[in-house]
C-alpha cells in the first residue's frame, strides 16, 4: 500500500507542477481577463442581441446561446492545454521540459485542470449574463444534464489541446495558429449554431465523428429539441475516450520524432 501511495503522490506532484505553472503564467498574462471576460462576454452579447433582432422564440434563442456557451468554454479550456507546449516554445526552453522525469500525461492533465477551472469561470459569467439579459436559463434541464454538457465541452477541449501540442512539436512555431483555429473548425462541424442536419452529407459524416456533436444534441434536448441519437451521451463519451487515447499517443510519437530530428534543440536555447 505504501508503494502505491508513493506512486500516486509522485503522479500528483508531477501533474500539479504543470497546473501550478499555468496559474503563474496566467497571472503574468495581461490578456488573462480578456480571455475570461471580454471575448466571451462580447460573444454572448452579440449573439443574444442578434436573436432579439431576428425576433427568435425563447426556444431558438436557447439553441443559439447554448452554442455560444460551448464555444467559449472549449476555447478557453483548450488554450490552457495548448499553452503547456506554447509557453516553452515562446520562452525557448522546450528541451528543459522534456529533460525532467515527466510524461506527456502530466503535462496535459495538469494544464487541463486549470483550463477546466477557467472554463467554469467563463461559463458562470456567461450563464449569469444570459439569464439576466436574454432570459436564458442554463439550468433549465437540471444540474445533471448541465454537468454532462460541460464535461463534454472540457473533454473536447482536452482533445483539441493535445492535438495542438503534437502539431507544435512536429512543425514548431509554424503550427501556432492551430491553437486558435482548430477549436473553431471542430465547433463548426459540431453544429454550434445550427443542427448538423443542415450540413452537406459529406460534411455530416465528419460531424458524426465529433464528440461535441452528441453533447450539444443531448443538452439541447432539454430545451425542447428532438435528439438525433438514441444515446448521445454514451456515444460522446466513447468517442472522447478514444480520441484522448489517440491524441496522447500522437503527442508521444511527436515528441520522439522531434528529438530524433533535432527540432527539440532548435526550439530551445
Amino acid at each position: 500500500m505504501s508503494s502505491l501511495a508513493e506512486a500516486a503522490r509522485e503522479e500528483w506532484v508531477s501533474t500539479w507542477a504543470f497546473a501550478h505553472r499555468n496559474i503563474i503564467m496566467a497571472r503574468r498574462n495581461v490578456f488573462f481577463l480578456f480571455e475570461l471576460t471580454f471575448w466571451p462576454g462580447v460573444a454572448m452579447l452579440s449573439h443574444g442581441l442578434l436573436t432579439r433582432f431576428l425576433d427568435l422564440t425563447p426556444q431558438m434563442t436557447a439553441f443559439i446561446l447554448v452554442g455560444t456557451v460551448a464555444l467559449s468554454a472549449v476555447q478557453v479550456c483548450q488554450l490552457d492545454v495548448a499553452y503547456a507546449v506554447l509557453f516553452d516554445v515562446w520562452s525557448k526552453s522546450m528541451k528543459h521540459q522534456f529533460l525532467a522525469p515527466i510524461g506527456v500525461r502530466h503535462l496535459t492533465t495538469g494544464s487541463w485542470l486549470i483550463g477546466v477551472i477557467r472554463g467554469l469561470i467563463v461559463f458562470t459569467i456567461l450563464a449569469v449574463l444570459a439569464r439576466t439579459t436574454f432570459g436564458f436559463d442554463a439550468l433549465q434541464g437540471g444540474p445533471g444534464p448541465l454537468a454532462v454538457f460541460l464535461l463534454g465541452c472540457f473533454l473536447m477541449a482536452w482533445i483539441i489541446g493535445v492535438a495542438v501540442c503534437a502539431l507544435v512539436m512536429l512543425f514548431g512555431t509554424r503550427a501556432e495558429a492551430t491553437a486558435w483555429a482548430s477549436a473553431n473548425l471542430v465547433l463548426l462541424l459540431a453544429g454550434i449554431y445550427y443542427p448538423v442536419s443542415v450540413l452537406p452529407e459529406s460534411v455530416g459524416v465528419l460531424s458524426a465523428a465529433v464528440p461535441l456533436t452528441y453533447f450539444l444534441d443531448a443538452y439541447r434536448s432539454h430545451f425542447g429539441f428532438p435528439s438525433m441519437s438514441a444515446a448521445p451521451v454514451s456515444i460522446g463519451l466513447s468517442l472522447s475516450i478514444l480520441y484522448l487515447v489517440l491524441s496522447h499517443w500522437g503527442f508521444v510519437v511527436a515528441v520522439r520524432r522531434t528529438r530524433r530530428s533535432g527540432l527539440l534543440l532548435r526550439m530551445s536555447e
